[in-house]
């Protein structure tokens, strides 16, 4: 999952809302179903190539299209407690547990259970760790409609010059300490000893992806995942790997602390050639792709001595729920069950800046084919089954900002992963029983 907007961001968004309103998505039709997403420029246009495929095919049900702003869950509140919740909301992974404990949205059960053949398509072309996700007290509030795990982009020209070969797959990934060299062998420094390329950059939220180094150590963020009861924190395990990542930038220097990717993003690194390895998602592909400079490849994430035998990410799914209280609930439901089901998510696999959710569209011909660059395909097409869920929790708000607060001093290099054990992890755990 995404997270946090930054100034190119905003604008990126602003461009997205103008280009929805030439596609004719926006307007004021009082019967129309409103679909409330959040997306950059290039994944507006793949959102009006469903939208548009979706009216062909159904004429008679008007889709108008509401963007989001920085912050999805509060935009998401402030309608609905207005009256006027949008019918179709796009459902986060870490935010939509909120909504669903507010009762917001509906449970999908009911549609359904009306088409068990359908259901039963799903289930058996889907994923099961993606579609669970979703599952909130007994109900399906959303269906999973892309995945976005994270993993890492690779410059193939500076890996061949160093003579490494980065794995293939999430089952033969690297260890910590293999990690750790490739990432110093690709660290240049100048004669003035300053950094000229670095080995690692992270184009994330650093404390989610530290997390997924705990993760990679054999531990759980927070157990169990959907509706938990108590972080992690405290597991040696989960500290260890949150505090390799951590040195990466503190110790070992070959990764940009918080004041180096201030003046200069994890993005513009890689594309430049001052990175040699990226931690990000799919969300990143459309901003390498066609650029003559730049030949890059993924990878999966390493594995720490606890972990494994393969490497695992997160589930940064999104997907597509309804309106409890929506008047076209029924209109609704075409429009998501055309989204997230073999129609849909065979346009999302060609247009190349999504991962689709069906077994079926991700081995597509045009899923293959808007990757035609990527020789480690299987990253993608094995991704959605290595990945694990981070927390479901109606109180992730709350979690998040205790979690920031902890976490950022152990990225500064203030405090060791270990001491979030404490005070942090206490705060944390007795915030998630009350929500229980």
């Amino acid at each position: 999952m995404r997270t946090g907007f930054d100034r190119r961001t905003l604008l990126r968004s602003a461009a997205a809302a103008s280009l929805l309103a030439a596609g004719g998505c926006t307007g004021s039709d009082d019967d129309a179903v409103t679909f409330f997403f959040q997306a950059r420029p290039e994944e507006a246009r793949a959102r009006l190539r469903i939208i548009d495929e979706f009216r062909r095919r159904r004429p008679d049900i008007k889709i108008r299209t509401i963007l989001s702003g920085p912050d999805p869950l509060q935009q998401m509140l402030t309608y609905c407690a207005g009256g006027k919740c949008p019918d179709v909301m796009m459902a986060w992974e870490l935010l939509y547990a909120g909504l669903a404990d507010r009762g917001v949205l509906v449970d999908l059960r009911d549609f359904l259970g009306r088409e068990p053949g359908y259901d039963a398509e799903l289930r058996e072309d889907g994923y099961a760790t993606l579609r669970e996700t979703f599952q909130w007290d007994g109900g399906q509030f959303a269906l999973p409609e892309q995945w976005s795990g994270v993993f890492l982009y690779y410059n193939r020209k500076l890996f061949d010059q160093a003579g490494i070969r980065p794995p293939d797959t999430w089952a033969s990934a690297w260890t910590f300490a293999e990690f750790l060299a490739a990432a110093q062998a690709l660290t240049h420094r100048g004669s003035d000893g300053r950094i000229r390329q670095w080995g690692f950059c992270d184009a994330w939220v650093p404390y989610f992806s530290a997390a997924c180094f705990g993760m990679n150590n054999g531990a759980e963020w927070f157990s169990p995942p959907v509706r938990p009861t108590r972080t992690n924190l405290g597991d040696p395990r989960f500290a260890e790997g949150l505090q390799f990542y951590a040195d990466l930038a503190v110790r070992h220097r070959v990764a940009p602390n918080v004041g180096n990717q201030q003046s200069v993003s994890a993005q513009d690194l890689f594309r430049s050639g001052r990175a040699a390895m990226l931690m990000g998602g799919h969300w990143l592909y459309s901003e390498f792709t066609g650029l003559d400079d730049l030949d890059f490849d993924v990878t999966v994430l390493p594995v720490g001595p606890h972990g494994g035998p393969g490497s695992i990410t997160d589930v940064g799914s999104t997907g597509l729920a309804i309106a409890a209280h929506s008047p076209r609930r029924e209109q609704a439901w075409e429009f998501v069950k055309f989204a997230t089901g073999p129609e849909g998510q065979a346009i999302i696999a060609a247009s190349g800046l999504f991962v689709p959710v069906l077994e079926s569209a991700m081995q597509s011909p045009g899923f293959a084919a808007a990757h035609r660059n990527i020789r480690n395909l299987e990253v993608f097409t094995e991704g959605p089954a290595n990945s694990r869920q981070m927390a479901v929790t109606p109180v992730w708000g709350k979690v998040e900002s205790l979690l920031e607060r902890g976490c950022n001093r152990v990225l500064r290099g203030a405090a060791q992963a270990d001491s979030l054990g404490g005070v942090t992890a206490r705060d944390i755990d007795a915030l998630l029983r009350a929500a229980v």
